[in-house]
């Protein structure tokens, strides 16, 4: 048990000081297998390659046409044509609540939460411009439209936290409605109302708009395509995947299409766009199943079945434990599907036992699973935060307390919310 820990203390700790997950799983993995008595070449060649393979085998195809899917929104202008839509729809006076629900909109079409923040911080920008609010809750103005109620709450969610349970627990993408509806409006409104209090907060102290000292990020695009046009792709992924039970690779596949047919005039540029996304959805794949294949390696290790013995035996409802479990090794790897991947692959088998012994139905462990990994993956060594504070031009010191209010206890008071409503019998 003391190697597993280490392990994970060593993954944490050097995740936190930027070091790539790539190598440093592997790493914390020798470390669990020499504490554990494994040959260290066989739990490396093995075990822990086993783990790898086996999580890209099945899943490589969602990252790859998710990630497509995305970069082509964004290089054809739909998915900023949408958010600019949303954000005039909700004008000025509505700012914050403008830039969550273009944020919102994106990531629940399937849109990857990385292009979503490059797609909406220009207009996010010219918003608190508009209404003098302070760039410092920027960050977690979006990050509680993208990472938050629209990833791993909303039922039917294309984002990959919802899809990574399903065939754990035998569910699909809209398991545990009402779960899933309870806790996103938690996050939803919540965090909107914390947001606002934050502005009031700031306003009194004279805290307003300033502008950042770097615009190079910004994308300025030629005139955007018909918003209605550039919602069908979205609708389509949407409607295909939970209204005709498609699988979620026929899904994308489709919203890539019409995404091809609707601005067949760019075809020059559709080359470059997929090789991009494809390109792109490596390094999201490979970090993922490099979290997997250490928690392969934690499996083997004789130190599990106590640490499976303890996790089992927390008290209360065993949707606490799942919780608990997911939102540990999130916070661990600093990534919502590594540590739900990581706990799945390990515990998965036990909690769908555990729902046929006890009568809980496995869509809700499904849901828990998925707002379990929207917790403590928020942590400051995350890659989307990190990602978001260099796109905003703004530090963990100026912005990283209101992205974890919005990204972490928020969502950690919807995840018990929903365990209660599972106990009480309501999925």
């Amino acid at each position: 048990m003391f190697g597993i820990i280490l392990g994970l203390i060593v993954l944490m700790a050097l995740a936190y000081f930027g070091w790539s997950i790539i190598w440093v799983a592997p790493i914390a993995a020798g470390v669990v297998a020499l504490t554990g008595g494994l040959d260290l070449l066989d739990a490396y060649t093995n075990t822990y390659m086993s783990g790898f393979v086996n999580f890209a085998k099945q899943w490589f195809p969602v990252f790859m046409l998710s990630a497509i899917f995305g970069k082509l929104m964004e290089d054809t202008g739909m998915a900023k044509s949408i958010a600019v839509a949303l954000s005039k729809m909700m004008g000025t006076k509505r700012a914050i609540l403008g830039v969550i629900v273009s944020c919102g909109v994106l990531t629940y079409g399937g849109i990857s939460l990385f292009v979503v923040v490059f797609a909406v911080y220009p207009l996010a920008l010219s918003l608190f411009r508009e209404a003098n609010i302070s760039r410092k809750i920027m960050p977690a103005t979006i990050a509680l439209g993208s990472f938050t109620f629209t990833m791993t709450a909303l039922p039917g969610t294309p984002q990959i936290q919802n899809l990574i349970p399903m065939p754990f627990f035998h569910t699909d993408a809209m398991a545990a409605p009402i779960m899933g509806i309870v806790s996103a409006l938690i996050m939803g409104v919540g965090g909107y109302w914390y947001l606002l209090y934050r502005q009031k907060q700031l306003g009194k102290k004279g805290e307003v708009f300033t502008e950042p000292k770097d615009n190079s990020i910004l994308n300025v695009t030629d005139q955007e395509p018909n918003v209605f046009l550039s919602l069908l792709p979205l609708l389509t992924v949407l409607l295909t995947l939970n209204l005709l039970d498609w699988h979620i690779v026929v899904s994308l596949l489709s919203g890539i299409m019409l995404i091809l047919l609707l601005n067949i005039a760019k075809i020059k540029g559709f080359v470059k766009s997929i090789n991009g996304g494809a390109a792109g959805s490596i390094t999201a794949i490979i970090n993922t199943s490099a979290a997997v294949g250490f928690g392969s390696v934690v499996q083997a290790a004789p130190g599990f079945k106590k640490i499976t013995e303890a996790l089992m035996n927390i008290p209360g409802n065993p949707l606490i434990s799942e919780a608990v479990a997911i939102n540990l090794l999130a916070g661990a790897t600093g990534s919502a599907s590594g540590g739900m991947g990581i706990a799945l692959e390990a515990l998965g088998k036990q909690y769908y036992e555990i729902s046929q012994a006890t009568g809980i139905s496995p869509e809700a462990f499904h849901r828990i699973a998925s707002l379990s990994s929207g917790g403590l993956d928020v942590l400051p060594h995350n890659g989307a935060v990190l990602t978001l504070l260099t796109i905003t031009g703004l530090s963990h010191k100026e912005s990283y307390r209101d992205i974890a209010v919005v990204g972490i206890v928020i969502p950690i008071i919807a995840t018990a919310v929903a365990i209660v409503l599972a106990a009480m019998g309501i999925y």
